[in-house]
């Protein structure tokens, strides 16, 4: 299961002034309690400042498809048309999905891509870019690293993250008005 983790914490930019950011990170985790044990370690790697965990939700992506050549994650809106055969109706269901591109271009088309194969028919009815600066797939060590997009229900590899990307995700997204609700112990 997908984690959404909102990381608050403050840097000194340029100018010397100090910039405080509230960014969400995505972490695949069975408990929002490892999700917040993921978040803890894998932040504690690149903040030495300190930070702090304002908020922890789940994610409603079915799928994650990263790409080599994606340097920000879009949120896209798929609709699968499924036919009632004992009624005769059409019926939609949407789902989520992220993609990692780098524009509404680039995401729609390895969006197409992805569903190819599909035996349903499907539209997209929206892309928006999402806040996300990057993922953190699952990785014990034994896997094999994945070339190909995987389901959320499997484990997928962190060889689609790349420092570079690291390094092009540090943009400021804050997000005062969504509405916090912490996990304070």
């Amino acid at each position: 299961m997908w984690y959404e983790v909102k990381v608050k914490y403050s840097k000194i930019d340029d100018n010397e002034k100090i910039k405080t950011f509230n960014q969400p990170y995505l972490f695949d985790a069975l408990t929002f309690t490892e999700a917040e044990a993921r978040a803890t370690e894998e932040m504690g790697k690149y903040l030495s400042e300190g930070f702090k965990i304002t908020n922890i939700k789940v994610a409603n992506f079915s799928e994650i498809f990263p790409s080599e050549h994606g340097d920000r994650w879009f949120k896209c809106k798929v609709s699968l048309v499924t036919l009632d055969e004992d009624k005769g109706l059409e019926r939609r269901t949407n789902t989520y999905v992220l993609v990692q591109a780098n524009d509404v271009k680039d995401a729609y088309e390895y969006l197409l891509e992805q569903f190819a194969d599909s035996v349903s028919d499907f539209s997209i009815p929206s892309i928006t870019e999402s806040p996300i600066i990057d993922i953190f797939p699952f990785f014990d060590g034994e896997e094999e690293p994945i070339a190909e997009p995987v389901k959320t229900e499997n484990v997928y590899t962190e060889a689609s993250i790349t420092e570079e990307d690291e390094a092009d995700n540090q943009d400021e997204f804050v997000d005062e008005t969504e509405e916090e609700t912490s996990e304070e112990e």
